[in-house]
């Protein structure tokens, strides 16, 4: 049986990249989504993709960085598909590249409402309508870089560390209601966005010797979302390659020959 036979799934930034692989994997296994984005042509390739592989899905256009935007983001979900069992507030940006000092003001603004901002007021909407209906799942998309520090890009690291924190008190806040709430923390992955992000990282730092791919977030987003982790809430999950265990102490040595 498909794993999500029945609900319904909004994902926010799911015109490219992990979005649109999370998309494309939640309707295969039999939920109707909601492709939500900024760019239109991306968002509407999505759901074609979606609908000629037999699925059902639907687009609406969002600026996740203002409250309005969302607003109607969740206004149109409920009119289109009636309920939202799924929310996975993915969208984000990377930002400007460059030590703390040399980052405008209006730079850390921008990131702030774009990767924090739109998570908290996402949730912030979503969760009446999930206590209503006796439960539902939050996942939210943070990063390894949110689990500690990284020269050059403090606005991101920040706020998909926000985001984490954001994460656990939502869970113990909601878990009552039938609510579970986690976040996935992708190392690098071979996205759009993530292209920027390899260029200031050493592959000697991913045991697994390789980049990500966005269909191996999709599946542990798949994990998270279904009954298969009905008992996991307040989770940040590593999706990386083993960067978060190897990071401290990279081993660039030659392996010992079994």
């Amino acid at each position: 049986m498909a794993k999500l036979a029945g609900k319904t799934a909004l994902i926010t930034g799911s015109a490219s990249g992990i979005g649109r692989a999370t998309a494309l994997l939640f309707a295969q296994e039999g939920a109707r989504v909601m492709v939500a984005d900024c760019v239109v042509d991306g968002g509407r390739e999505t759901v074609k993709l979606i609908r000629d592989a037999g699925g059902d899905a639907d687009f609406v256009e969002v600026d996740v960085s203002r409250a309005a935007a969302l607003r109607r983001m969740i206004d149109h979900t409920i009119d289109k598909l009636g309920r939202i069992d799924i929310l996975h507030n993915n969208a984000g940006m990377q930002g400007p590249v460059m030590f703390a000092a040399e980052v405008t003001e209006e730079d850390w603004e921008r990131v702030l409402a774009t990767n924090l901002s739109s998570v908290f007021l996402g949730s912030k909407y979503v969760i009446p309508i999930m206590v209503k209906q006796g439960g539902g799942v939050i996942l939210n998309t943070s990063s390894t870089m949110g689990l500690g520090g990284k020269a050059t890009i403090s606005p991101y690291a920040c706020t998909k560390a926000g985001i984490i924190s954001l994460t656990k008190s939502m869970a113990a806040e909601y878990g009552r209601f039938g609510i579970r709430v986690n976040a996935l923390c992708p190392g690098v992955i071979d996205t759009p966005m993530g292209g920027p992000s390899a260029a200031i990282m050493d592959l000697d730092y991913v045991p697994l010797r390789r980049w990500g791919q966005p269909e191996e977030i999709a599946r542990a987003a798949l994990f998270l979302a279904s009954d298969d982790a009905a008992f996991v809430t307040g989770v940040a999950l590593p999706v990386d390659g083993g960067w978060v265990a190897e990071v401290m102490f990279p081993f660039k040595g030659q392996p010992v020959q079994h």
